[in-house]
């Protein structure tokens, strides 16, 4: 399969156009089902190590564990205030969107019983494979205008824990999924001057 200038020029668009998003934009509206699929199937394509396919997705709807996995945030987040209590913008900053998105998807990697081909000496290998997986996902999500939040300020034993997960998995990632009132222009903390933007050659080594 080959692809045209078109093509590379779209994706470029989304990968731009990916935004993490927060609560307070996130509609109550159902995703459908085929759309649900195709940013899950997003993931499964991912590289892997080894072609290990180390992740596992556990997608919640269930009112009573995102109230439970929102505890866990609010808990985590009075922690976080006082590293950044000189901060005033970051006790205003709205960082999750658990209960307002309709669905929440806790990502997984699912730890192997036998050596990798890859992780013989980056052990981390497998980890890394489930962030290609997430990306995928986003990308997905946004390609079909619906939003995706990570939210990664939670407690990993304890979202485990709620979730019921293999005792031979780590939570990679928890992310809010749902359609939004909006898609942001440029990414929030940018526009609020959290941080600048780095810029190419910053970024960029030749040798």
């Amino acid at each position: 399969m080959k692809f045209n200038a078109n093509d590379t020029k779209t994706l470029l668009d989304i990968m731009k156009s990916r935004r993490d998003v927060r609560g307070n934009h996130f509609l109550s509206k159902e995703i459908e089902d085929e759309k649900l699929r195709l940013i899950l199937e997003a993931g499964l394509t991912a590289p892997s190590v080894g072609y290990s396919q180390p992740w596992k997705f556990i997608v919640i709807k269930n009112k009573n564990i995102k109230e439970e996995i929102f505890d866990n945030f609010v808990k985590e987040n009075k922690k976080a205030k006082e590293i950044f209590k000189s901060e005033n913008l970051y006790q205003k900053l709205k960082l999750e969107g658990i209960k307002e998105a309709p669905i929440n998807i806790a990502v997984l990697y699912e730890e192997s019983d036998e050596e990798v081909l890859g992780m013989t000496s980056m052990k981390k290998m497998g980890e890394y494979s489930v962030v290609c997986a997430i990306e995928n996902m986003w990308l997905m999500a946004r390609a079909l205008n619906i939003g995706l939040g990570w939210v990664s300020i939670l407690d990993e034993k304890e979202v485990l824990n709620t979730i019921n997960a293999p005792k031979n998995t780590k939570l990679i990632a928890y992310l809010c999924l749902g359609f939004v009132t909006e898609f942001l222009d440029e990414p929030a903390l940018k526009t609020l001057s959290w941080e600048d933007e780095k810029s190419f050659k910053e970024c960029v080594v030749f040798k």
